[in-house]
């Protein structure tokens, strides 16, 4: 009788002591690449590249594989034109067009780049291939940054007669008005 009191009462301590499990701290890679990711844009603000490109590095291998990457590489991207390194540029811009190729942006820097590597003529040459549709988009920011402003809005309003539907036509249109405007 003794005993069933004391392991009754045991039991009914730690039934009533509403036990809870401590709080565990989650480590989350993708919110701390995040979190990398803006303070290497408040660092581009204070014109401080090289802490800038250390934390978008740090973004990049926090959340490797995703399409936020794709905005890490941009902006490690336009950092590097920035400070004047277009061929670290080029690789940072081609990796986010692989990651996620939906975004006129990264078009756009790209073809930045490839007007400061002074190699429009090449790269035309090449995305004339007509087989991935993207490939107009290209073609036509390049055309654009070339001079060839006429040349560019065909290319471009082209494409967004073939693709109305994809998430990158809008930007794309919105691109047309301004060469337009431009001329």
């Amino acid at each position: 009788m003794k005993r069933f009191s004391i392991i009754s009462l045991i039991v009914l301590a730690f039934l009533m002591s509403a036990y809870k499990k401590p709080d565990v701290y989650e480590i989350n890679a993708e919110k701390n690449a995040y979190i990398h990711n803006n303070r290497g844009l408040m660092y581009v603000d204070e014109k401080c590249y090289y802490a800038a490109i250390q934390e978008f590095k740090i973004a990049i291998s926090l959340n490797p594989d995703t399409q936020a990457t794709a905005v890490y590489y941009n902006n490690l991207g336009e950092v590097y034109l920035t400070i004047g390194y277009p061929d670290y540029a080029l690789d940072c811009f081609k990796r986010a067009l692989k990651q996620f190729s939906l975004n006129f942006k990264y078009y756009h820097n790209l073809a930045k780049t490839y007007k400061a590597l002074n190699s429009l003529d090449t790269q035309i040459a090449v995305y004339s291939d007509e087989s991935n549709p993207l490939n107009k988009v290209m073609l036509g920011v390049l055309y654009a940054q070339k001079g060839e402003t006429k040349r560019a809005i065909i290319i471009l309003d082209e494409f967004c007669m073939t693709e109305p539907d994809l998430i990158i036509t809008p930007a794309v249109k919105k691109y047309i008005k301004e060469l337009i405007e431009q001329q």
